[in-house]
């Protein structure tokens, strides 16, 4: 079994953005959704669903950017 950083995803309201994603990252995204969706037992995970929690978790374990939000810049 996979150790994933991301668990089930949250349903809350979403703010509806669009991004353009290379080719190979997209790819990577719809494979970890399957994963997801096999480790959680979630019968199908949203790739386009990953990448809000993605973005949460990487904000959140930035050092740089915690310091940065302390010093109010």
């Amino acid at each position: 079994m996979a150790k994933l950083k991301l668990a089930t995803i949250a349903d809350d309201k979403p703010v509806k953005i669009t991004v353009e994603l290379p080719a190979p990252l997209h790819s990577d995204l719809v494979r970890y959704a399957e994963i997801l969706g096999r480790e959680t037992g979630q019968s199908s995970v949203d790739p386009a669903r990953l990448i809000a929690p993605m973005l949460a978790r990487f904000i959140a374990t930035d050092r740089g950017f915690a310091k940065a939000k302390k010093e109010k810049l």
